[in-house]
């Protein structure tokens, strides 16, 4: 068996299947694609996106990174399989009067696309926690045209990412004997934390001039029910670790938020958070 393959079999459980994600593709799309722009932006940014270029954004979700991208001009195709996602795409494309725009469900381990189409092809916070990034890498790069970019946005590890630290902490409250996260292997959505491994997976996937630059994406919450919306919508998991909690606990937990909240608050009575990222851009 293949490292990849390996990998895959040992990680299938902790994949989220379509219909998962689209059960939460409303809270999704009203409290986690909108905090993602300002990062979405900077990261279009280090692939040189320009107006009328084709863009390619793989498990788009409901269009955190192509909303920014047909803002700046580029002919945008979003993909995701959520059908719930596309939709959510769609509609708030559809209000913005972006018409250079189309949503389609498809898997990003077999993508319905012809070879050499895109100038660049994206994914943030998707292809980070797919069974077999390998594979979805490969996908991307077969689509791109010759001399095109692609693009990954992906946390840096668990530790680094604030919002988690600070959930964590006031689950722990009510749930002291929460283990945490398991480090061996660690959950698909770090399997590209390393700087080092985002890379070579970049570079057996056929790219060149490999680029990674940290970053960090910054939430604003003004509340601890903002933060509890914002990280039960960001992700299935989520589901999994909360699931089994009373009432009385999750409100437990937001009160507790709250006050993690206050302690960082500006006079606005908002707190920003920094959660650590790398941005890769690639050429084919």
């Amino acid at each position: 068996m293949s490292t990849t393959q390996d990998q895959a079999s040992t990680n299938e459980h902790t994949v989220a299947p379509p219909e998962a994600w689209s059960a939460i593709a409303e809270g999704y799309d009203l409290y986690v694609a909108p905090q993602e722009a300002e990062l979405a932006n900077e990261a279009l940014r280090h692939a040189g996106l320009r107006p009328g270029e084709r863009f390619l954004d793989v498990a788009a979700g409901s269009g955190g990174l192509s909303l920014p991208a047909a803002r700046l001009g580029a002919r945008v195709l979003a993909t995701d399989w959520s059908p719930a996602m596309i939709n959510r795409f769609r509609e708030r494309a559809l209000n913005e009067g972006l018409t250079d725009t189309e949503g389609r469900v498809m898997d990003c381990h077999a993508l319905d696309l012809p070879d050499d189409t895109f100038d660049v092809a994206g994914s943030q916070f998707g292809v980070m926690l797919v069974p077999d990034q390998a594979r979805a890498l490969s996908e991307m790069v077969r689509v791109t045209k010759p001399g095109g970019r692609v693009l990954i946005i992906a946390y840096g590890p668990p530790e680094e990412l604030e919002f988690l630290q600070f959930f964590f902490s006031a689950l722990k409250v009510v749930a002291p004997d929460f283990p945490g996260l398991p480090d061996d292997p660690p959950p698909l959505e770090f399997q590209l934390a390393d700087p080092v491994v985002l890379r070579q997976r970049l570079v057996d996937a056929g790219l060149k001039d490999v680029q990674v630059v940290r970053t960090a994406e910054r939430p604003v919450f003004a509340s601890g029910q903002e933060m509890w919306d914002w990280v039960v919508n960001g992700n299935p998991i989520a589901d999994a670790v909360i699931g089994e909690l009373t009432e009385n606990q999750r409100l437990t937990i937001r009160r507790v938020l709250d006050g993690m909240l206050r302690e960082r608050a500006d006079a606005s009575g908002r707190a920003t958070v920094s959660d650590a990222v790398h941005i890769a851009v690639a050429w084919k």
